[in-house]
């Protein structure tokens, strides 16, 4: 006698289906959410070089504005340090002398539009002199460093480009808005095909993830006896 089989045909193994579930529409969701947002973010640093460039005056003016916000911000939380419990007693008073230094800059910027790119250049000036003169120190004192030239003339070039903000603070601050203006179009370009890019990629892949996974091992029907 014979067994009746009960494998009428192939029979998958265990494992091999495609796994179409809230996981993969979670995923593709969260690729769309991604081009989307780099298009959107690209577009919006184009428009804000277009404005810099169309615009320069009236960038610098808002700049301005935001600068002495920031001044007043951090005055603001530096004379809450200086009062907290937390705070060396030491430290109190530079934190105060930094905070009331702070608000009284941030108020002037709202005396007006000279004073507040004023200001604005000089802080940008001599922050860059102090990065560019303590990354050329170090650079230069220790041999060891890993691409030592490259720090050694990128400090001396942060040097050079901060007395020059200092010393002519107006045409700097008026040249660096229209160089931030590039800038800004050339980073939103490179967003916005990156956010192509990845569309397009999205949808290459999408309609061939379920049609080329393919069992790894076939069953056969096993032999009647």
């Amino acid at each position: 006698m014979t067994a009746p089989s009960h494998s009428s045909g192939p029979v998958p193994p265990r494992g091999t289906e495609p796994q179409e579930g809230p996981l993969t529409e979670g995923m593709a969701a969260l690729a769309n959410l991604g081009w989307q947002f780099l298009l959107t973010m690209g577009l919006a640093t184009i428009a804000l070089g277009v404005v810099a460039l169309v615009w320069p005056g009236a960038t610098l003016r808002v700049v301005g504005v935001l600068f002495g916000v920031y001044l007043l911000a951090t005055g603001v939380f530096q004379l809450a340090a200086a009062f907290g419990t937390h705070v060396p007693r030491h430290l109190r008073v530079l934190h105060f002398i930094t905070g009331a230094a702070s608000i009284l800059l941030g108020l002037i910027c709202f005396r007006g539009t000279l004073e507040s790119i004023f200001l604005l250049a000089l802080w940008i000036g001599f922050s860059w002199l102090l990065r560019g003169t303590l990354e050329t120190v170090a650079a230069a004192s220790d041999e060891a460093m890993p691409a030592r030239g490259w720090h050694v003339a990128f400090g001396i070039i942060g040097t050079m480009a901060g007395i020059v903000m200092i010393i002519m603070p107006f045409p700097s601050i008026a040249t660096l808005t229209l160089v931030v203006g590039v800038m800004a179009i050339v980073l939103g370009l490179t967003e916005v095909v990156r956010a192509i890019r990845t569309r397009v990629e999205i949808g290459h892949l999408a309609p061939g993830t379920a049609t080329q996974r393919r069992p790894l091992f076939h069953a056969r029907a096993h032999p009647q006896h």
